[in-house]
């Protein structure tokens, strides 16, 4: 049977190195064994938030991360302020509603970056912001947030913290959580970080403890951020772990350093962005996104004129064993996702233009056999010439 070549937003393929570390004997999360993994494993990772913090490791997925930063640091009736350019920023929306809070939605359209000036325009009239939320990366729509920029804005109009969903961008784009005034930063597991989906990353600043203590954590048990932060001084998590996937994310760690940094990481990511968007032009395909805002570890692709989209993606699936994601909300049929990110490379990029090509010819659609890998081609032979 030929194997799924899934190019999906998450969950993304897993290392041979990786399934391998997962599969090895179990240890007990309460063994020096244990304590050391913990220890060496999550401090490795801070090169790829860009922080001087500790990583924390909760055994769940991105949006319980996103629930803990909310929960942690607010209390019913508090007014935040989250800026949604897509069904994950409205992921933020929910969450806080969910518990009390009085949300003031900066809302853009799906495809479309916030920027710093808009952001700093929204926050001016408002008093009292206890926070301010923002998606780095869009999985829905493929785009990248300034959010650097906009932790100016939130800096130079409030004293509100700064937290970040950075689940489809950590470990595949540039990351400095303490440079650019991050005071919660989160992401899971299956995506750029190239392990299944039950583990959520994240890391808090001095200045969100301090919002935290004063907070108590009333409403949180199994989310209490200060529990984390206790047993993670003792090298442990409050709760059971997952233990395998800790030692997925070691072997994660080794990966990275064998690229040569997470700065190498960085940059096979911006290739790969450039081999889909480049070939798609060639293609005569639209893209959502503008070059300014695109994402480098997912690209969201346009329906090409005249193509049932649904039954090109079936029938890339079924004769071609290439797996893309459909569009989301109002974005449903218009558009699709090519995901790459986590362990994917360049060459991973022509196979999968190449067999778009040959679904394209199946449904007659007019392009120039050849061209869209022929672009790919000529970004990636570029990239090997500069370095």
């Amino acid at each position: 049977m030929y194997p799924n070549i899934l190019r999906h937003p998450g969950p993304t393929p897993i290392p041979k190195k990786v399934e391998l570390a997962m599969a090895q004997n179990m240890i007990s999360h309460r063994s020096e064994e244990f304590v050391k993994l913990y220890r060496e494993t999550t401090e490795r990772v801070k090169p790829v938030f860009g922080t001087k913090q500790d990583i924390l490791l909760l055994p769940s997925g991105g949006t319980a991360a996103m629930e803990a930063a909310v929960v942690n640091i607010a209390s019913p009736g508090d007014e935040v302020v989250v800026v949604t350019v897509g069904a994950f920023g409205d992921y933020f929306v929910s969450i806080c509603e969910k518990y009390g809070l009085k949300v003031h939605q900066l809302q853009k359209e799906w495809g479309e970056a916030c920027t710093k000036e808009e952001l700093g325009d929204f926050l001016k009239p408002l008093s009292n912001i206890k926070a301010v939320f923002a998606t780095y990366n869009e999985t829905s729509t493929g785009v990248l947030n300034p959010v650097g920029q906009l932790g100016e804005a939130v800096r130079e109009h409030s004293d509100a913290l700064y937290i970040v969903d950075g689940v489809s961008a950590i470990g595949g784009a540039p990351a400095e959580m303490d440079e650019w005034g991050i005071d919660i930063l989160v992401t899971g597991s299956q995506k750029a970080m190239m392990l299944p989906p039950g583990l959520a990353l994240l890391s808090v600043s001095d200045k969100a403890w301090k919002v935290i203590e004063s907070n108590g954590s009333a409403a949180a048990y199994y989310l209490n951020l200060l529990s984390y932060r206790e047993w993670a001084e003792k090298g442990m998590t409050p709760n059971t772990p997952a233990v395998s996937l800790i030692m997925g994310l070691s072997a994660v760690c080794d990966l990275i350093d064998e690229e040569g940094g997470f700065s190498k990481t960085v940059e096979r990511h911006e290739v790969m962005k450039n081999m889909v968007r480049k070939s798609m032009n060639a293609l005569s395909i639209d893209l959502l996104t503008t070059e300014e805002n695109a994402s480098p570890t997912i690209t969201a692709i346009r329906t090409p004129e005249g193509l049932d989209l649904a039954s090109y993606i079936g029938h890339l699936k079924k004769t071609y064993h290439l797996d893309f994601a459909g569009g989301l909300g109002p974005l449903q049929g218009k558009i699709f996702r090519f995901g790459h990110m986590g362990y994917c490379f360049p060459s991973d990029i022509l196979e999968a233009v190449s067999l778009m090509e040959a679904g394209l010819q199946d449904f007659s659609y007019p392009f120039e056999p050849g061209a869209g890998v022929k672009a790919a081609q000529e970004v990636y032979l570029s990239s090997l010439r500069k370095s």
